[in-house]
């Protein structure tokens, strides 16, 4: 929220933060490139032209398809959701996933939008605690994008817990959100939706 006047970009993995780069150096505005710590740790394929490639700035990436619900996340929480939509999809729950790649500018071409007019159903994934990343998104989406008009269900954003995390990584299960948490989240959604096809487990 401090950051304005520079394009905040969140990928999900190293790859697509040196298509960024190369995308930040051909321009002459300023640019934060947000890398997610624990990609430093996944094995990528490279693309042959590692230093020549170029990621678009503000421009979605819907990552899985879906019809039920749309989750919408970046950076390191995108591995999360990709494991907890496969999960998901195991329970007959159908949910599209969208990578927001950039913060500043965020979704020029309202791709979020289209995707909630399909799924009428819309959460927000972030590591952030409650009222940062995921309440811009949402007033993004809902007010700016005019979201509110095709939703079926209240949004719901998945975020860490608002407490004073403990020291190492060890403790992130206690603080940020995993899997079981998005899993847990948009079943209870979907149970509220139809509760003879979704029972509370």
């Amino acid at each position: 929220h401090a950051l304005r006047g520079m394009h905040i970009l969140v990928p999900r993995n190293m790859t697509q933060a040196a298509g960024f780069y190369n995308t930040v150096l051909q321009g002459d505005e300023p640019a934060m490139v947000v890398e997610p710590l624990n990609a430093y740790r996944l094995k990528e394929n490279l693309p042959d032209n590692t230093g020549e490639f170029t990621i678009p700035i503000g421009k979605v990436e819907t990552l899985r398809s879906g019809t039920d619900v749309t989750l919408v996340t970046y950076g390191s929480c995108v591995r999360i959701a990709q494991n907890a939509t496969s999960q998901l999809s195991d329970l007959g729950i159908s949910v599209e996933l969208i990578d927001v790649q950039s913060l500043l500018p965020f979704d020029l071409d309202w791709d979020i939008l289209e995707s909630v007019k399909r799924t009428n159903r819309l959460v927000f994934l972030d590591e952030d605690v409650p009222g940062g990343a995921t309440a811009y998104m949402l007033q993004q989406v809902i007010e700016q994008q005019g979201a509110f008009r095709y939703l079926d269900s209240p949004p719901l954003t998945i975020t860490a817990v608002d407490h004073r995390p403990g020291y190492g990584s060890q403790h992130n299960h206690f603080s940020k959100p995993v899997e079981i948490d998005v899993v847990q989240r948009i079943y209870e959604l979907m149970s509220e939706v139809n509760p003879q096809a979704f029972p509370l487990l």
